[in-house]
């Protein structure tokens, strides 16, 4: 096992982890953060957790810290705003630029992306919430179901963590995933399932380009990986790394890559796939800040990959820092 970077005073850095925020996923950012500022604080860096409010921008204008590390997940951090300000603040920061951030953040221009790029991405209907009531829910529906037959996952077109995502088995439950989906974006996806294993691979990039962490197979006790099974412990059983063959991981690893590099993605993100009983990856989406929690999927990636969280994150703020050099 790879032991923690112990920096010398010297050597260490002054970083800003951004954690919380005002949105959906607050509580799972202010988790992640908290991991990160002591990994971060483990490995000798000189760091300060703070929640993005009214006084952060002044705060980083005044303080100009040596790298930010956004931990923020959902819209406080991954549809490109708050990265747009820090880019024009001229601070280093950890992650992608606001323009991957925005190809990322929308699941349905991700989608297209990366499989204008060659990758498979399932068939799938983008509807407005206000196309739905516009057009009629009935009528609306009635044409989703015949040209999507089977079963379907419906999602907004934003976001993280599985929130607003169902499962739809029978025609009857499409209008209630649709209301559950526009609950928590303006903008629902409505897709073909593919039915497999679902997998998460973790891209890096330290300076030498983006490579992929062993792939994590992710099983449900409850067979759905809802949000209460990706944050409650004992709910999901994790395989890292995956049990698949290595033919299969080397697919998925390749897609990820790809599909990090297609996306315009920088330093670390995390693409999210279902395998099929073909062996073929399907793509899900992509994650510009993933979770970084005690049950999250990238540390365990990291885990896998013989490194720690303390070494691997301290070389994103010195590689982020060098960048802006």
């Amino acid at each position: 096992m790879e032991k923690p970077l112990i920096m010398s005073e010297s050597n260490a850095l002054s970083v800003v982890v951004l954690a919380g925020g005002i949105s959906h996923e607050r509580d799972v950012s202010l988790r992640s953060g908290r991991r990160v500022a002591d990994a971060l604080t483990a490995a000798g860096h000189r760091v300060v957790l703070r929640d993005p409010d009214a006084s952060l921008l002044p705060f980083l204008a005044s303080e100009r810290p040596d790298v930010v590390f956004p931990a923020l997940h959902g819209s406080s951090g991954e549809d490109g705003s708050l990265l747009e300000l820090l880019a024009a603040l001229q601070i280093p920061t950890v992650g992608s630029t606001a323009e991957g951030a925005r190809c990322a953040w929308s699941k349905p221009v991700a989608s297209s992306l990366v499989a204008a790029a060659g990758l498979e991405a399932p068939e799938s209907i983008v509807l407005s919430h206000e196309s739905f009531r516009e057009l009629g829910a009935a009528s609306v529906l009635t044409v989703v179901r015949e040209r999507l037959e089977g079963d379907v996952v419906v999602k907004p077109a934003s976001g993280g963590s599985a929130q607003g995502v169902s499962i739809v088995e029978s025609p009857d439950g499409l209008a209630r995933a649709m209301v559950e989906a526009f609950t928590y974006a303006d903008v629902a996806v409505v897709e073909r399932r593919v039915f497999g294993t679902e997998i998460a691979v973790t891209v890096v990039d330290t300076g030498d380009g983006p490579r992929a962490l062993p792939a994590v197979e992710i099983e449900p006790m409850a067979g759905v990986y809802s949000f209460q099974a990706r944050y409650n412990a004992g709910e999901t059983t994790f395989y890292a790394p995956s049990r698949l063959d290595d033919s299969v991981i080397a697919a998925a690893s390749n897609a990820a890559v790809l599909a990090h590099r297609t996306l315009g993605l920088r330093d670390l993100s995390r693409i999210d796939f279902i395998v099929d009983r073909e062996g073929r990856p399907w793509f899900l989406e992509a994650n510009v800040i993933p979770g970084l929690t005690e049950t999250s999927l990238v540390p365990l990636a990291i885990e896998a990959s013989g490194a720690t969280a303390s070494a691997l994150y301290s070389e994103l703020v010195r590689s982020a820092r060098a960048r802006a050099a």
